[in-house]
């Protein structure tokens, strides 16, 4: 061979061998980008070629699908009461993408996810065509209902914990909106989607306020500051008096704070509670110490950045401060912000006896056969306070409730015993927007706590002198304890 035809050849030889690799390289190391890149159009014609598995709810589908009239998509996701579920499920739209559950667990929905290998595979030598498997929640579908029809048109959020467990029984957040509105790829599926975008509506009603929201806690995390003060010694009978002075000097300032209700002078644990004593938990936290209410905030689940229900719940702070601001943090103020999610936990964890489980709403993956792949298991995230403070701040709540000077009456429920404290928070500068309304509680029936519960109230409509905890948002966690309960009869 001459010369110039090996040259040729040689070259010929290179490109080829540069094919193979390039070829090699997509096939097996650039596979996997591949196929889960949002620009690949044949994946989402895959996706939306056969009907996507359904999340269930008492056992009860609150998905399904429909089929297009036309389009490359065959199947679009369809939601029962879509604006209550929302906030669990998310969102699957064929122009916009997935979030939440739907984004989650996609894998098993499409009947993609590698645990159904086994399954598809049978269904493939048999001729069957694949399915999608289904996501089995913990949601009771009456508290859901209770929580959202209590909100209302109301700004805020519900979200609702079985102590003993973790398993979220409610999560409510509202406004909402429809993921059926914007589950295509039409016009009309576009306008839907550009209604509910925070920059297009104030109301950003695809917030998730239960999860992703935080919120200045106010007086409902003194029981938080209660069960430190209790931990480490602050106090010992919570009947004893606290030796706290009306007005109190702000520790390392001139600054008074006060009082609204009650007489709070030299007031024992119990009955500041009951009151909602300003002066007697900031003088508390001040003694505890800013670092010993972290620690204490954190058996509670604050400060965790990495709290997932599968989705992940923004963290809840209680921050590192000065004396003056800690002492305003013991009462749920200055910087301290807490989702609804973790005052939730706070509650349950004092229902279960001091012991905080992890919360989660996936109970159990399933084929689409009903077989179960997966069965998520308690956890339990720490022993938040000693089943002795537990059972001290039991009674200092119940008395909120039940005793006729406490400010948690509307939360009473028949034949059950209810443990309640309400929480009007401040926010804004200087404190020049409308307060929030926030109320955490427990249900137990015998020895048996069946639900723990947080509502928070953004209500704007409402004239700031009626804003209340226990009269906006009391009533709502009254409710939805109720539906757990009689779920269970």
């Amino acid at each position: 061979m001459n010369k110039p035809l090996r040259r040729i050849a040689i070259f010929c030889g290179l490109l080829i061998l540069t094919l193979l690799i390039r070829d090699n390289w997509l096939q097996y190391v650039k596979a996997n980008e591949l196929a889960t890149d949002d620009n690949n159009r044949r994946v989402n014609i895959a996706r939306y070629s056969i009907p996507r598995g359904n999340i269930i709810v008492d056992g009860k589908p609150i998905t399904g699908s429909v089929e297009n009239e036309s389009g490359d998509f065959k199947y679009k996701r369809t939601w029962v009461n879509g604006p209550m579920w929302a906030p669990v499920t998310g969102y699957s739209s064929q122009a916009f993408g997935a979030n939440q559950l739907e984004k989650l667990e996609d894998g098993i929905l499409t009947g993609n996810d590698d645990r159904l290998f086994f399954r598809n595979t049978l269904d493939m030598l048999t001729g069957k065509e694949r399915e999608g498997g289904s996501v089995v929640t913990t949601l009771n579908a009456a508290a859901q209902k209770a929580a959202y029809e209590g909100l209302g048109n109301k700004k805020g959020a519900v979200a609702a914990i079985e102590p003993s467990t973790g398993k979220i029984l409610a999560l409510v957040s509202t406004p909402s909106y429809d993921p059926s509105k914007f589950a295509g790829t039409s016009g009309d599926d576009e306008k839907a989607w550009n209604a509910v975008q925070k920059k297009n509506n104030a109301d950003d009603p695809m917030l998730n306020r239960a999860l992703r929201e935080v919120y200045p806690p106010g007086s409902t995390f003194k029981v938080v500051t209660a069960a430190a003060a209790l931990e480490n010694g602050v106090v010992s009978g919570i009947d004893d008096k606290t030796k706290t002075p009306d007005p109190y000097e702000l520790p390392g300032t001139r600054t008074d704070l006060t009082n609204q209700h009650g007489e709070c002078k030299n007031a024992t644990l119990r009955y500041a509670l009951m009151v909602s004593c300003n002066t007697v938990f900031a003088k508390l936290a001040d003694s505890v110490t800013n670092e010993k209410m972290i620690e204490q905030a954190e058996k509670f689940g604050y400060n965790n950045k990495e709290l997932d229900t599968p989705v992940r719940a923004a963290e809840s702070i209680y921050p590192e401060d000065n004396r003056p601001q800690n002492a305003m943090d013991g009462i749920g103020q200055a910087s301290n912000r807490a989702t609804p999610l973790q005052m939730a936990m706070v509650v349950a964890a004092i229902a279960n006896n001091g012991t905080l489980m992890k919360p989660y709403m996936v109970d159990q993956i399933k084929t689409a056969s009903l077989d179960t792949i997966e069965t998520t298991d308690p956890e339990e995230l720490s022993q938040a306070v000693s089943p002795e403070t537990a059972q001290k701040l039991q009674q200092m709540m119940e008395s909120v409730v039940n005793e006729p000077q406490g400010t948690g009456g509307k939360a009473k429920i028949e034949n059950a015993t209810v443990g309640g404290k309400t929480g009007t928070a401040q926010h804004g500068l200087n404190n020049s927007e409308k307060p929030y309304a926030w109320f955490i509680s427990y249900a137990k029936v015998g020895d048996s706590a069946p639900v723990a519960v947080a509502v928070v109230v953004e209500d704007g409509a409402a004239n700031r002198d009626d804003i209340s905890g226990g009269g906006l948002a009391g009533p709502i966690a009254r409710d939805v304890m109720k539906a757990v309960i009689d779920s269970k009869k």
